[in-house]
């Protein structure tokens, strides 16, 4: 019985590594599917330092200065030059326009 036994053991044993060898194939996987993200820094850019501030000084103004012909205090301004007061009296008696048409609107300053 004993052999049976034995016999019987190594049945088994061959059935199991027969059907291991049976069961063995070739397996093809497709896995189609989505990616991990990923994350990738940007690269560095580099940017320049802004150009200083430009001012700029206003142009000249050229021209001849705007003068009144007229009393300018205690003188008067005939055009051509300044006279004192008793000078402008002594050399232009009164009656005549000697300021050519030219008003001083009133700023004689209470000399006529």
């Amino acid at each position: 019985m004993k052999s049976a036994r034995v016999v019987s053991l190594l049945i088994g044993a061959l059935a199991v590594g027969v059907s291991g060898v049976a069961m063995a194939g070739v397996s093809v996987g497709v896995n189609i599917g989505i990616p991990a993200p990923v994350y990738v820094a940007p690269a560095p850019v580099y940017a320049p330092p802004p150009p200083p501030p430009v001012v700029y000084q206003p142009a000249p103004v050229y021209g001849a200065p705007a003068i009144v012909i007229g009393w300018h205090g205690d003188r008067y301004y005939d055009g051509h030059r300044y006279w004192a007061r008793d000078d402008w009296y002594r050399h232009h008696p009164p009656g005549r326009d000697y300021n050519h048409g030219h008003h001083d609107n009133g700023h004689h300053n209470g000399w006529h």
